[in-house]
């Protein structure tokens, strides 16, 4: 410790050995992935193997000669690119200026000049000076405090501060408790002034210690991700042997080898499944888009799909389900001593006014003992207090002139005012046993008082002491005991849950998903804030202690009841992720301190909180809560639950629609009919219709029961039975329809351009009430006809418009092999199409598929 004498003379070190030791050590930096700048970004979209696939579909289209459907669908694959790399750029931006407000300044002394730098520039050795508000930029010892107390709650989850006294600068740094003289880079000073030199920066902090179990954590793809990618690479060999097998054999058959080309390629561009990834990026695109609009920014663009199939939801304490902030709930006002008991009256602040007056006095001394422009959360809720009670006017415009600070050996401050009758009014506040202290309690009564104490702190409260004392002589005591002063009560605070978790969690019952509440404080606040917010089984707790004696399956067992856990490190929390993965969770984990950054990314999903959250937590997670409003991330789940229903029937619906593509080109060749699809056609359908039914799919509204439905299993594939079932029983029937109107065309004697016409008009409008069947599979159109959906209109109008464009202009007709058609040819076209449909919409009518 040094004395002020001493702190004159400090020099620190010089900007010479600085730079010499950051050109050794390093920047004083957190680790963490590298900035993905635009190019990066759109090098790690474009090497996607989906959307390589899309453009090796174009490329060979360009090879071909077939230079108008490789132009267009290469122009569709760059526009999907722009879109998906243009939401990722803006997200990452928006990271990059959440890092650089939280990037913590320094007050340094180098070479006995008092400078401010980038907390990036400290070194070992350096001097810093801290006040309240600073965040401590790097690890050290303090050599000099006045009052000094700590917000290490991004390290420890511990939502009170700790107070912090000074050292020596040769002690070895040591634990994080409290009166230690050790501070640790990422806390918050709430209180007090101090001087300390830095003894780690970067990497050896706490903080990089943490932040190194991150890269030792492998990112998996999504479920879905596998899923997708797994079934498109299957799909694309089947349809490229098919191909290849078409060629051949059209060609040896018939002698026509364009043909059999053609044949085969329209066979191939049928069967490929192109549209899946489409639909995937899509998706995920113009979800993350939409959850940005609540504020809540996808870093990880592939999470928002992930997060609507949540099972579990780990939730940090401090800062997350709480506010991080104090505020007054409980009073004890002591009314008289008898037999060293202490009587009084309890009394529980809820209303916007202290209606009972004889607390008045109790706050006004607690107020007067704080300082005038608070920082200190509990001394802020004083504050608030204070303003709810009546002051008489000479008590507002005291003078003060003088303060006992808090110490080591007094936890406690006083403040001092001149009274108008020239004596002093002395009030105190701090630790009850500090106050009884100077009350000059005897052990009777301070075991009463602890009785006291245990019973407001059993309610999740922290207590303090408070007491005033008059003093009429001329000059004051340098020691506060000298003087009589009169316990007034004691004030129990609570850091008060966020308002809108207690609907958030009950949401999440409602929709299937468990809550775990994870923190570093104790068991019995913990609990208590558990049933403040409606946690299920909320008087069960496992602690840290007990949580290393629990065995690898033991722990398996028991996370399947227990929903809190109490006095949590780091370490532990990832091997309560673990724990829920090998029970088949899906799982989430909020949080925003430096010991949540591991968690983060190994659970399926990482949410950190964007205002108070640390960069490493950021780094770690896949998606960021700019204003940390816990409903933002139900939302989330409503809206990635969105994405996987619409996707399922935008999925159903490409299946099915590709079953008549397929057909169609694949059946005529078979039994060596005329062709009725070439290219052209396949361009048509899937470059005009289908990928921009991917939008329409994803611009249906959510179910309005949806966050009643259980989680989807995270092992069921979303290529389900039911999906699959509907996919296919949709598309043959399409298949028949249009089928058995060809061969009657065909046997009508109609020409082979005519046929190809009015079958290809019929495929179109199958495909469009295919469209309006999708929409719901437990609603009729006549219903959902009446549902808001913008993109339906555009769909409709514009192949409806290039439909009768083709089949009306003879150029565009001549490039379809199209001959000219009456009226009546479209209206048997549109009735086939309608006929297509009937059977679901029966089905439907009568609820045998209710989801």
């Amino acid at each position: 410790m040094i004395t002020a004498s001493e702190i004159k003379k400090i020099k620190g070190v010089t900007e010479k050995a600085a730079a010499h030791l950051l050109m050794k050590n390093g920047f004083n930096e957190l680790p963490g992935e590298k900035n993905r700048n635009f190019f990066k970004i759109a090098v790690e979209v474009i090497i996607d193997p989906m959307l390589l696939l899309l453009v090796s579909a174009g490329l060979i289209y360009l090879a071909l000669g077939d230079v108008h459907e490789a132009l267009v669908l290469l122009l569709f694959v760059f526009v999907v690119i722009f879109i998906t790399v243009y939401q990722e750029n803006k997200t990452e931006k928006a990271l990059e200026a959440l890092r650089n407000m939280s990037s913590p300044r320094a007050l340094v002394i180098r070479d006995g000049k008092h400078r401010k730098i980038a907390g990036r520039e400290l070194v070992v050795g350096d001097i810093v000076l801290l006040h309240e508000g600073d965040r401590v930029p790097a690890d050290g010892i303090i050599l000099n405090a006045n009052s000094l107390k700590i917000d290490e709650s991004l390290l420890t989850g511990e939502s009170m501060p700790v107070n912090k006294v000074a050292g020596d600068e040769n002690m070895d740094m040591g634990s994080k408790a409290e009166d230690s003289p050790f501070v640790y880079s990422g806390t918050l000073v709430v209180d007090g002034q101090a001087i300390f030199i830095v003894k780690k920066t970067g990497l050896e902090t706490e903080m990089g210690k943490i932040g190194k179990l991150l890269g030792k954590i492998k990112i998996e793809k999504t479920p879905l991700q596998k899923e997708v990618a797994k079934i498109v690479k299957g799909i694309s060999a089947i349809g490229l042997s098919l191909c290849l097998v078409v060629v051949v054999s059209y060609s040896i058959t018939t002698g026509k080898v364009l043909d059999g080309f053609l044949a085969g390629l329209a066979l191939a561009m049928s069967i490929l499944p192109e549209e899946f990834p489409v639909i995937l990026t899509v998706f995920l695109s113009l979800g993350a888009w939409r959850i940005s609009k609540k504020k809540v920014l996808a870093r990880k663009i592939s999470a928002v799909e992930t997060l609507g199939s949540t099972s579990v939801m780990c939730v940090d304490k401090t800062g997350t389900i709480t506010q991080n902030k104090m505020m007054v709930k409980k009073l004890f006002l002591l009314t008289d001593v008898k037999n060293d008991c202490l009587e009084g009256e309890f009394y529980n602040v809820r209303s916007s006014e202290i209606k009972e007056k004889k607390f008045s006095a109790l706050i006004r001394a607690s107020f007067l003992a704080s300082k005038k422009e608070p920082f200190d959360p509990m001394e802020k809720a004083i504050g608030q207090l204070n303003q709810k009670i009546k002051h008489d006017e000479h008590l507002l415009e005291l003078e003060l002139v003088r303060e006992y600070p808090l110490s080591h050996k007094l936890l406690a401050l006083s403040n001092v005012y001149k009274l108008e009758n020239n004596s002093f009014l002395i009030t105190a506040k701090g630790a009850p046993e500090a106050i009884a202290n100077l009350c000059h309690f005897n052990k009777e009564q301070l075991k009463d008082l602890e009785k006291k104490i245990k019973l407001m702190a059993s309610h999740g409260l922290r207590v303090l002491g408070v007491a005033n004392a008059v003093f009429d002589g001329e000059s004051l005591s340098e020691d506060i005991h000298d003087y009589e002063f009169n316990f007034l009560g004691l004030m129990g605070f609570i850091d008060p849950i966020r308002p809108e978790v207690p609907v958030a969690v009950k949401q999440c019952y409602s929709a299937g998903i468990k809550t775990i509440m994870i923190t570093g404080d104790y068991p019995e606040t913990a609990m208590n804030i558990a049933k403040q917010i409606g946690l299920a089984n909320y008087k069960e707790t496992i602690t840290g202690d007990e949580f290393d004696r629990l065995s690898d399956a033991e722990l398996i067992e028991r996370i399947k009841k227990v929903n809190i856990f109490s006095r949590m490190i780091p370490e532990q929390k990832l091997r309560i992720i673990k724990a829920l993965k090998d029970n088949g969770e899906i799982v989430v984990m909020t949080g925003d301190g430096v010991n949540d950054a591991p968690a983060l990314k190994a659970a399926h999903i990482g949410i950190a909180m964007g205002e108070r959250g640390t960069d490493v937590a950021r780094e770690a997670a896949a998606l960021v809560l700019l204003d940390d409003n816990f409903s933002s991330m139900v939302d989330g789940v409503r809206v990635g639950r969105r994405i996987f229903r619409n996707m399922r029937k935008a999925m159903a619906y490409t299946i099915s629609i590709h079953i008549p593509i397929a057909g169609l080109s694949l059946i005529p060749v078979i039994f060596q009919w005329p062709l009725i699809l070439f290219p052209i056609h396949i361009v048509f359908m899937e470059l005009i219709i289908d990928p921009v039914c991917a939008m329409l799919f994803e611009a249906e509204t959510e179910d309005k029961k949806i966050m009643t439905f259980p989680p989807r299993d995270s092992k069921k594939s979303i290529f389900d039975k039911k999906l699959i079932i509907i996919g296919l029983l949709q598309g043959f029937v399409i298949l028949a329809v249009v089928l058995a109107l060809y061969r009657y065309l065909v046997n009508s004697g109609r020409t082979a351009d005519e046929v190809r016409a009015i079958t290809f008009s019929a495929l179109i409008f199958s495909n469009l009430m295919l469209i309006l069947t999708n929409r719901s599979w437990s609603t009729i159109i006549a219903k959902t006809i009446m549902q808001k959906n913008i993109v339906l209109w555009w769909i409709f109008s514009i192949a409806l418009i290039i439909l009768f464009t083709v089949l009306n202009i003879p150029f565009l007709s001549k490039l379809f092999s199209f001959a000219p058609i009456y009226a009546k040819d479209i209206l048997i076209a549109f009735a086939a199409g309608l006929v297509s449909i009937v059977w679901f919409e029966i089905v439907k009518y009568f609820k045998i598929f209710l989801k």
